[in-house]
């Protein structure tokens, strides 16, 4: 059953046992009240009067929209509630957002009164609000809270609106087309999402490639969010060197993820836990990730989540997950998580919530909401954060093998230098950046573009990028220690992002046993 038609079912009960104080909390005004004359319209109740009071257009007769009295002030209606309540039984009055009734004051005194003469006399009082009642007023009664539309109820809202502007404008639609706009459509407004379809009929269609704009729409329409930063993607985070594992397991997940679910028992991806060497395109791969699947990227970062109060780090991270799932289908990128739940000389307790938190939603959301999460150090997460189900899948982003770097030594050489790369010079190239992260590639050939923008495109010589290489000194080299004790944890406990290696160790040393998993598209 839908939270709507649940809505209903309760507000009906509520009316019939004649509760006198009725809250409706919802964030969209015109559909609480259409659910509430709804349940007005019902004809077992055609006998019984009720009214509706708005600060626009004062008290009215909830059926018939006739004004009730030509005093439009909201204490003119209560005053007209309270003579009604006095003098006739089972009468109702509904006022939409009167006043500010979460606390204890005098419009909520005032209502509180109303209730209690509605009580001594079979009434009710109903109000529509956005905020929670003070709890005075909640213990007079019952309360109702309206989501917003699920899936079931956007398809019903586009397919009305499809069904009206038929023979209008072409609609190249099919249902699966509508099943999947709802879904892109949940967590917006029931009038926003009208409104997004009316601005994809103004173009003159409505359009297959429409569906994934669905996606951009709804992003502008939240615009600045608690808790997260929106990622604006430039053109070079559209690829990805190597990674060949990864990006095959990426496409089968992305089909998933614009699917239609229902009737089956599968929920949306929940994302994956990308730990390794620094600079081999981890966060890179976040990007990549929401590009190729045309959806927003927004960053979730968890040391601005953490405030100096107690109970203030919990709350930052209780909004950001909710707005996530409100802006969702979205890939959200959670950056050297480590950094915010490790928590291991945390004598607060704060990391400790803080994971537990997370953890229920990345379990419980069925929002589709695809978490990229990167580590440097894995050693300091938390391990109910590795267990197995927790995300989708763990890939370890070793130092590229020479497949790899050739791929990422011809996307940079064309980058910056940007000509062609000889074979002859990608060769030797591949051979000398044995133990390069794809950063110190990147790093190397970016020197020689700039080389050339000093010097002109005459100055490229072969020889010039090869000393290039030979001069750079990748990490693996200044810090060997540290990358092999990261390397050492990804090879046995985590499937392997790029290409199974030819060796495993860039220094001296016996083989390692590791899993490699072969994946097809």
């Amino acid at each position: 059953m839908s939270n709507y038609a649940e809505s209903a079912k309760d507000l009906d009960s509520y009316i019939s046992a004649r509760v006198p104080l009725i809250g409706v909390h919802s964030i969209e005004q015109n559909r609480a009240l259409r659910l509430v004359k709804q349940t007005a319209m019902n004809p077992r109740r055609s006998s019984l009067p009720f009214w509706v009071y708005t600060r626009a257009t004062g008290l009215r007769d909830l059926r018939t929209n006739l004004p009730a009295q030509e005093d439009r002030s909201l204490t003119g209606a209560m005053d007209f509630a309270a003579e009604q309540f006095t003098k006739r039984a089972q009468a109702t009055v509904v006022f939409v957002d009167p006043e500010d009734l979460s606390d204890d004051n005098t419009a909520s005194r005032h209502v509180a009164e109303l209730a209690r003469l509605a009580d001594a006399n079979a009434g009710s009082v109903i109000v529509v609000s956005d905020s929670p009642l003070w709890s005075g007023l909640e213990r007079l009664g019952m309360s109702v809270t309206l989501d917003l539309p699920d899936a079931g109820e956007m398809y019903e809202v586009i397919v009305e609106f499809l069904r009206d502007h038929h023979g209008v404008v072409p609609i190249a639609w099919n249902e699966q087309d509508a099943r999947t706009a709802a879904e892109f459509l949940v967590g917006v407004p029931e009038g926003t999402a009208v409104n997004v379809m009316a601005t994809l009929v103004t173009k003159g269609s409505v359009d297959k490639d429409d569906v994934q704009r669905l996606a951009e729409f709804k992003d502008k329409h939240f615009g600045a969010l608690a808790g997260l930063e929106r990622v604006k993607l430039k053109q070079s985070d559209l690829q990805v060197g190597g990674l060949s594992s990864m990006r095959a397991w990426l496409r089968r997940k992305q089909r998933i993820m614009s699917s239609d679910l229902r009737g089956t028992d599968l929920r949306p991806p929940r994302g994956m836990l990308l730990v390794g060497v620094p600079g081999c395109g981890k966060s890179l791969s976040a990007k990549a990730t929401s590009a190729e699947w045309r959806l927003p990227l927004y960053r979730l970062d968890l040391g601005a989540i953490l405030g100096q109060y107690v109970g203030q780090s919990e709350g930052r991270l209780r909004e950001a997950l909710e707005t996530a799932d409100r802006v969702a289908p979205c890939v959200l990128w959670i950056d050297e998580i480590e950094k915010g739940l490790a928590g291991q000389n945390d004598s607060t307790g704060v990391s400790r919530r803080l994971i537990g938190q997370f953890l229920f939603w990345l379990q419980e959301s069925r929002h589709r909401v695809f978490v990229v999460a990167t580590s440097n150090d894995v050693r300091s997460l938390p391990p109910e954060l590795l267990r197995k189900g927790r995300f989708d899948e763990i890939f370890f982003v070793d130092l590229p093998e020479a497949p790899d770097r050739h791929e990422i030594i011809e996307m940079y050489y064309r980058r910056y230098v940007r000509q062609e790369p000889p074979a002859e010079v990608v060769d030797k190239l591949v051979g000398l950046s044995e133990g390069f992260a794809g950063s110190d590639i990147e790093s190397a050939l970016h020197e020689v573009g700039e080389q050339i923008f000093l010097n002109g495109a005459e100055s490229l010589r072969p020889e010039n990028v090869i000393d290039t290489f030979v001069n750079t000194v990748p990490l693996s080299r200044t810090n060997p220690e540290q990358i092999e004790e990261i390397r050492a944890w990804g090879r046995d406990r985590a499937v392997p992002a790029g290409r199974p290696p030819v060796h495993t160790d860039i220094s001296a040393g016996g083989a390692r046993s590791r899993r490699v998993v072969v994946f097809g598209d």
